[in-house]
């Protein structure tokens, strides 16, 4: 077993502390084995292996605790029968639904020390996520970096030289499980092309409800025949239509999203693209961007205290909200603006704008939207 203490020494300032860690990456690029590596670090330090309790929910014998209240009631359980700290271990967290309610309960009831793991970037991303806002740290966990290909390359072949490990890294990959297969061309390549039917249909298609899994397909060849080429989704528009397909921009840019998020594909910003191996990129685009977030942050916080700093009746608190918005907005637009305010007291407000002339419905059911009039 690699340590992979590259990854090891970002995580440790963090065990034995009240903050979730987070281990995300593509599947099998070794999550799992960071875990392990984890419990042994802290079995070193005198922490008895009694006191972890580990789930992979990718194991369906664990199906039936796939819900945030059957894990919880299974983990309160156990717990109770463990003297000391508790130490929690979920694989693949994301087949739990709602899982952030279920996590952030164990930091309040507990005294625990949790990690999980999950194949996808949107993992936290989700509304249910602001559960555990401020209250985690993310480690992305990559395939094999060369240096450690070349750890594990030479235990199946000790003579091999720094250029026949790096023709082996060039065509074979740093995913961790090709050792057990002792880098064998044809078995490795069918565990390759495994491995991407599962992240294809499991992390792509089937978390995003992509139909259209053809075009996703040719996106897919598309990009990945350009890797280390600037191209654009309007490109691959036009090239699509040239092969008979037609599709929109927005359309390929949201598949290659979907990718992104599965770790398929990793996306390289304009600005950062040049320069950046030997130290000489530009940064100030990032600084800009940087800037430009903090100052729309702090803009935000300013809108939102001042609705607040005063009390005010529900009505002029929804008037004063409309009153920025620019185009039209929904509800819930409303609705995260004033968190004061409960969903009656909103609709309420809205009602009597309409009816005062200052606002101006649309649509029926869940497409109703307004807009300002006055």
């Amino acid at each position: 077993m690699i340590k992979r203490e590259t990854y090891m020494s970002r995580i440790r300032p963090f065990i034995g502390n009240d903050l979730v860690k987070v281990l995300t990456g593509i599947r099998r690029s070794g999550k799992s084995v960071m875990l392990d590596l984890i419990k042994e670090e802290l079995c070193a330090s005198g922490v008895d292996s009694s006191q972890f309790i580990s789930i992979n929910f990718e194991n369906m014998s664990n199906a039936h605790l796939c819900t945030a209240v059957a894990l919880h009631d299974e983990i309160i359980r156990r717990a109770s029968e463990i003297k000391g700290k508790v130490y929690l271990f979920f694989d693949e967290i994301q087949e739990v639904d709602a899982w952030e309610k279920c996590i952030n309960s164990f930091r309040v009831e507990l005294d625990c020390d949790i990690y999980i793991t999950g194949s996808n970037a949107k993992l936290l991303s989700g509304e249910l996520a602001t559960y555990l806002a401020g209250r985690y740290v993310e480690f992305v966990v990559y395939p094999f970096s060369f240096a450690e290909f070349i750890e594990l390359y030479h235990t199946v072949c000790p003579n091999a030289d720094n250029r026949q490990c790096f023709s082996k890294y060039l065509t074979a990959g740093g995913m961790p499980y090709l050792s057990n297969l002792r880098y064998d061309e044809t078995a490795s390549r069918q565990y390759l092309r495994d491995l991407w039917g599962s992240v294809e249909l499991k992390d792509i298609v089937k978390r995003n409800n992509i139909r259209d899994v053809d075009m996703l397909e040719r996106i897919i060849a598309y990009v990945t025949s350009n890797i280390g080429t600037a191209f654009s989704s309007t490109a691959i528009s036009k090239y699509l239509k040239s092969e008979g397909r037609s599709v929109s921009p927005e359309t390929v840019l949201s598949y290659i999203k979907a990718c992104t998020d599965a770790f398929l594909f990793y996306q390289v910003k304009r600005q950062a693209q040049f320069g950046w191996y030997d130290g000489t990129e530009d940064v100030v685009p990032f600084i800009k961007y940087l800037l430009g977030i903090i100052l729309s942050a702090c803009k935000d916080f300013a809108d939102r205290f001042a609705l607040v700093e005063t009390k005010l009746p529900a009505l002029e608190t929804v008037r004063r909200v409309t009153m920025e918005k620019v185009g039209r907005f929904t509800k819930q637009d409303i609705r995260e603006l004033c968190p004061s305010l409960s969903i009656n007291s909103i609709e309420g407000a809205l009602r009597k704008l309409v009816a005062a002339g200052e606002l101006k419905r649309e649509g029926a059911g869940k497409n109703i939207c307004y807009y300002r009039l006055k």
